[in-house]
């Protein structure tokens, strides 16, 4: 009947340029042969799976460890920044706010370094497990790598001295710094610019990058000099005795009591002249804080010496305790030439004698 149902449609079963229709063998054999692949090859498929998963699921877990682990490393460094903040040690050490700051750009850098090596070793070992050749990829890798350090030499240089500047504590938010080409106090740490805020109220960006020295007017502490310049003829006791009295007495009040770590000291004679004598006060004080002592020191100073009668080179001259006596000489005028008979000059005016002869 099947060869009837050919006959019918004008085909011919002998021909072999006709494509013959799938039978029902056909689809058995494929079904058995795809059967057998999957049979065969499904156990290694499996396990790279679950090797992707495994490294996956580690990664991500070991991801997580790390990072939480720095940000609580960093809670507790803020914690220990407050707690210090207000004594005695608070004060050696730096403020709240710039721990605050530092530890988190230090834990900003961390965690993202955590991230890239961890995430990148994944990626490596996944690529790994389907068995394509990472040769290749990581010579692209370091080109493409050495490229971008040449091109975007400048930024890379920003951030390796932010990270060095951070990391080593050179200085921080509230800190007075001379960065060579612009200085001022410090209103943010980058970790490629820098923000300072000037003397007239400016705002400089500095790239970290292009510093070079860094003068630090706020770190560890500060000294407070004033010069006193006073006649040369005023007694050296009576001044040191009287400069010891103000330092003493400031030390004592408030606020000068904390600003000063140190007491005033006296340092001596800094220069001898003919007409004055310069005598040097020094005193440790608060970092930042010297110009302000050092203002106080010079009023206090002013008004003590008033007070005491010593006077300061610049003030009103001293008034003469004696007077002198007149000159009697000093209404005469200046002798004349012929007031002598024997100068030349009244030989030469006095009449001449007639001769004798003439005379009889």
């Amino acid at each position: 009947m099947f060869l009837s149902v050919l006959s019918a449609a004008g085909t011919d079963p002998d021909d072999k340029s006709t494509p013959k229709p799938p039978t029902l063998e056909d689809a058995q054999e494929h079904a058995t042969n795809a059967a057998s692949w999957v049979e065969q090859n499904w156990s290694a498929w499996l396990g790279i799976g679950l090797r992707i998963l495994l490294i996956v699921a580690v990664a991500v877990v070991l991801r997580v460890v790390i990072r939480r682990s720095i940000t609580k490393l960093i809670e507790r460094m803020n914690r220990t920044a407050q707690s210090v903040n207000g004594t005695a040690l608070g004060g050696l050490l730096v403020n709240v706010e710039r721990r605050r700051q530092r530890s988190q750009a230090i834990g900003s850098v961390l965690r993202s370094v955590a991230s890239f090596l961890i995430l990148g070793t994944a990626a490596l070992m996944i690529l790994g497990t389907f068995q394509i050749n990472l040769a290749p990829l990581l010579a692209s890798a370091g080109v493409a790598g050495v490229a971008i350090g040449f091109g975007a030499r400048n930024l890379v240089t920003d951030f390796l001295s932010g990270v060095f500047m951070i990391l080593e504590d050179q200085y921080g938010v509230g800190d007075s710094i001379d960065a060579g080409v612009a200085s001022g106090e410090v209103i943010e740490v980058g970790l490629r610019v820098t923000k300072l805020r000037g003397e007239n109220g400016e705002i400089w960006y500095v790239r970290n990058g292009e510093v070079k020295r860094i003068g630090n007017l706020s770190q560890g502490w500060s000294t407070a000099g004033v010069d006193v310049t006073v006649r040369p003829d005023e007694d050296l006791e009576k001044v040191q005795a009287k400069l010891v009295e103000v330092g003493e007495a400031m030390a004592k009040d408030e606020p000068w009591n904390e600003r000063l770590w140190g007491p005033v000291e006296v340092l001596g004679l800094d220069s001898v002249l003919l007409d004055s004598m310069v005598v040097r006060v020094s005193a440790k004080t608060m970092p930042g804080n010297a110009l302000g002592v050092e203002r106080e020191l010079r009023w206090r100073i002013k008004r003590a010496f008033d007070a005491a009668g010593i006077r300061i080179i610049g003030g009103l001259p001293l008034q003469a305790t004696e007077e002198t006596a007149a000159d009697p000489t000093a209404g005469m005028s200046a002798p004349s030439a012929y007031a002598s008979t024997t100068s030349p000059q009244s030989l030469a005016a006095s009449p001449i004698a007639p001769p004798p002869n003439l005379a009889k």
